[in-house]
């Protein structure tokens, strides 16, 4: 009987608890209330959005024309895209450097800066001007298949050697992106903004920049790797002269090219372009401020994960912004895709413990997605 009544008294006592506080008891529990978990929790909400806002906004700037007085026009300036997410990038890494009394002088030869930078530039200009020619879901698959280019660069300059699943998994995720284009059609292959163009044509090109993009940016993560070892080098340090001198090899194209003052100019028939250039270099840089941090604090194993579902979610983002109608087929490689991706994360996982302590070693890789860049 005893227990009985203490049974009733605290169903009584649970009655009387309001939503809200079920809810803390809830959340005072494990896992809620471990650091670790609230951090890992901060980190996906911190990557994954500013990501999705990035390539929203990336693929409005690019690929929806800004309306002068009933006029359509495109923003075709790539350059100054990157400009700009590298200056404010630039100015973050020296203000955390500033703050932490940390080394804001060059720790190598500034050549070795400027190879890496030149190299990031290329590649996240080409990813840029891919959507004017393809759509953003095309252009996030294609990104997809870095692992190819890496893997061989890897082998090239590292003479690194890889198993039978790395190059399975390459295999599929090539073979889903090879479905998504052969089951597409016009409105979901190709950007807006190539609209009345050949179709055929118009694919080619945007096919070529995506293999641009892969080339510049396998060669960056791989030979950036290579430039900096050997060198005791803070991470927002490294960040700081990549970024520096990406500015001014952007700086220097555009003033040489002519296109800055053309950008400048539409910027001030279209002012409400500046509001998404602005937005677009925050994330950018919110974006690679959270990346370093879950690399350093979880390993990659857990970013490998969380940028998976991130440009899984863009994709759907975009679809419904933008009405990409994606048809069953195209889903299929897209589900191939993420599916082949998250299998090599989780296999990864199941790895010894030495491997996941090195992974959790602090990096930066300046280019494709590492840097935040959708």
């Amino acid at each position: 009987m005893r227990y009985k009544e203490e049974e009733e008294d605290n169903n009584k006592q649970t009655t009387k608890m309001g939503i809200s506080d079920a809810i803390a008891k809830v959340m005072c529990c494990k896992p809620f209330n471990e650091p670790s978990s609230i951090r890992v929790i901060g980190c996906v909400i911190g990557v994954v959005g500013s990501l999705l806002i990035y390539g929203v906004l990336q693929e409005r700037i690019m690929s929806q024309p800004y309306t002068d007085n009933g006029k359509e026009e495109f923003f075709s300036y790539s350059v100054f895209l990157v400009l700009s997410n590298r200056v404010l990038g630039c100015l973050m890494a020296g203000l955390i450097l500033a703050a932490t009394k940390g080394n804001v002088t060059p720790v190598a030869g500034l050549h070795r800066y400027a190879v890496v930078s030149l190299s990031n530039v290329i590649a996240t200009t080409c990813q840029y001007e891919a959507l004017k020619y393809l759509s953003f879901p095309v252009q996030t698959l294609g990104k997809c298949a870095k692992m190819i280019p890496v893997m061989i660069w890897g082998f090239l300059i590292n003479q690194k050697r890889y198993g039978v699943s790395d190059v399975g998994i390459a295999i599929a995720v090539t073979a889903g992106g090879t479905i998504f284009g052969l089951y597409g059609d016009e409105s979901t292959l190709t950007s807006k903004a190539s609209k009345g163009a050949n179709v055929s044509e118009t694919s080619e090109y945007g096919i070529l920049l995506m293999l641009g993009y892969l080339f510049f940016d396998g060669f960056t993560s791989t030979f950036q790797d290579k430039m900096f070892v050997g060198y005791k080098m803070e991470t927002y340090n490294q960040m700081l002269w990549v970024n520096f001198c990406s500015a001014f090899i952007s700086v220097f194209y555009l003033v040489s090219d002519g296109s800055f003052e053309d950008a400048i100019a539409f910027i001030q028939r279209h002012p409400m372009i500046t509001g998404d250039i602005l937005i677009l270099s925050i994330a950018a840089m919110l974006g690679q401020l959270c990346i370093l941090y879950t690399i350093k604090e979880f390993g990659a194993l857990l970013f490998a994960t969380i940028m998976t579902t991130r440009q899984f979610l863009s994709i759907l983002l975009s679809c419904i912004v933008f009405m990409h109608m994606l048809s069953p087929m195209q889903w299929v490689g897209t589900v191939l895709v993420f599916g082949s991706l998250y299998y090599k994360s989780f296999a990864k996982a199941g790895s010894s413990k030495k491997i996941v302590d090195e992974e959790k070693e602090p990096l930066i890789t300046n280019s494709g997605e590492n840097s935040g860049k959708a």
